[in-house]
């Protein structure tokens, strides 16, 4: 087999040539890593996030590189703004052809020390604003194929970004967890809801990833330690340990993978490593 021959071959497969992904939180340090990732593969990069100016330092590096993309403001859970990112990728693109749910936020505290106001922005972002634009996504897609042959027919696939957290838990992750457990609920209501308009839906699901999100438990001596002795890898996921995941969910590789919690973890979920004997 040629060099020629293999690379047509993962080309057909994974290619995002053409592809318009919308990702929320893609300014941050997991959904970036992603975004330029998707980009260098041909994708058509909308990151539609909060924070302006982390959206514009990615969208120079995407453009630097070749790559195409658009930034738009987003402010989950609202409903205006999450009309407004929609309506402006589609007047831009005329369809989505992938949504990654990448953003989320986390307040790391006991149980007994929580407020109503922590729970509602978490709960907020990271569950609520996931299921109100997968809800707005799906329905102009499903308007969008009314109009269209069936070979020009949109077939969305979702991204939701889970966690470690929505199987097991750690002290003081307790809202963070509940919204991750909902993002993996979530994600299968998708596949079962949608599959009959050819849409499907997976959760790239990180185990202990190194970034400033986590750095506070990275940080902490006893909970880096309790974290490196159940990876039977005995080390940190990065930002591109997600990479492979995500362009598996998000290309016609998986197109018959759907409801899945994909797992990247290091061996965690596994078991650990067990000892090093």
């Amino acid at each position: 087999m040629t060099r020629e021959t293999v690379n047509d071959t993962l080309n057909k497969m994974f290619s995002l040539e053409n592809k318009v992904i919308l990702m929320t939180g893609a300014a941050g340090e997991i959904g970036s890593e992603i975004a330029k990732c998707y980009a260098n593969l041909g994708a058509k990069v909308v990151i539609a996030d909060f924070n302006e100016t982390a959206m514009e330092a990615v969208k120079g590096e995407i453009r630097e590189a070749g790559g195409e993309c658009l930034t738009l403001k987003l402010n989950l859970p609202d409903e205006e703004s999450i009309d407004s990112v929609v309506s402006a990728t589609l007047e831009k693109y005329g369809r989505i052809d992938v949504l990654a749910n990448i953003a989320g936020i986390n307040k790391r505290t006991l149980m007994t020390d929580g407020s109503e106001e922590t729970f509602d922005r978490i709960i907020g972002v990271n569950l609520k604003g996931a299921y109100l634009i997968s809800i707005k996504v799906a329905k102009e897609m499903i308007n969008l194929n009314e109009t269209l042959p069936e070979d020009k027919k949109v077939r969305l696939s979702i991204m939701n970004v889970a966690s470690y957290n929505s199987v097991m838990m750690l002290g003081g992750n307790s809202v963070y967890g509940m919204s991750k457990s909902g993002v993996a609920a979530m994600t299968r209501s998708q596949a079962i809801e949608w599959a009959k308009y050819g849409f499907r839906s997976n959760a790239l699901t990180p185990g202990h990833i190194s970034t400033r999100l986590t750095s506070q438990l990275w940080d902490d001596p006893y909970y880096s330690k309790y974290m490196l002795d159940r990876i039977a890898m005995a080390r940190p996921g990065y930002p591109s340990d997600m990479l492979g995941m995500a362009v598996l969910i998000a290309s016609d590789a998986s197109a018959y993978m759907s409801g899945q919690l994909c797992i990247v973890d290091g061996g965690c979920l596994a078991g650990g490593h067990g000892g090093r004997g």
